[in-house]
């Protein structure tokens, strides 16, 4: 019983260092630059013809970039990777 409770507590812990961690070390600026311009630059946020034209769009589309590229981003970093773009492009009233 007390390895049961001594494991649980270990994984407990475990996940909640990860997680902190994703959400301190994450910065979406830099993640854009490197990860995201290495397919396209920033024409594709601000041309007339652009898909994405709401914030649910959006997040959408970065949940299906983050798919296609098999990044497997926390969501709190795909949360803030959308909000870095909604900031500095696309503008949208969330």
């Amino acid at each position: 019983m007390i390895n049961q409770r001594l494991a649980l507590f270990a994984g407990l812990l475990v996940c909640a260092v990860a997680g902190g961690a994703s959400a301190e070390s994450f910065k979406a600026e830099s993640y854009h630059a490197n990860n995201c311009m290495r397919c396209h630059g920033t024409e594709v946020y601000t041309r007339d013809d652009r898909r994405v034209r709401s914030f649910g769009a959006l997040e959408a589309q970065v949940a299906r970039c983050d798919a296609m590229l098999e990044t497997k981003l926390f969501p709190e970093d795909l949360a803030q990777l959308v909000e870095h773009l909604n900031t500095n492009y696309y503008k949208f009233s969330n």
